[in-house]
């Protein structure tokens, strides 16, 4: 199911993909200027160091993560959050099983892409 401009998101509508490593996501809504999407990590899943264009933002949902943002780590747990400025090198460590929440300006087109 397409989920550009949902103006109702209702999760158990929306199917997990499968990403490998003990990570999945859900797109949750997205138009030309922004994203949100649902990943679900079991304890140990990485989100392998990278960067990409997108200004971000990610909610921790459930679960504790270790997360690396350039030249910093911290551990985040339920109810935190953090931002990610462009072009900057990130990733995750998931230290107990859980969900990021995570949101793009723009839109990832990679994401949608197949």
């Amino acid at each position: 199911m397409d989920q550009k401009g949902k103006e109702f998101i209702n999760d158990s509508e929306i199917d997990w993909e499968e990403l490998g490593g003990g990570l999945k996501r859900k797109i949750m809504s997205y138009d030309d200027n922004l994203m949100m999407v649902k990943v679900a990590f079991e304890k140990g899943g990485i989100g392998t160091l990278h960067s990409h264009f997108h200004t971000q933002m990610s909610y921790i949902d459930s679960g504790s993560f270790e997360i690396t943002i350039g030249d910093k780590t911290g551990v985040l747990k339920k109810g935190d959050a953090y931002y990610i400025p462009p072009n900057i090198v990130h990733g995750a460590l998931c230290l107990e099983a859980g969900i990021l929440v995570d949101i793009f300006t723009p839109l990832r087109e990679d994401f949608i892409s197949k």
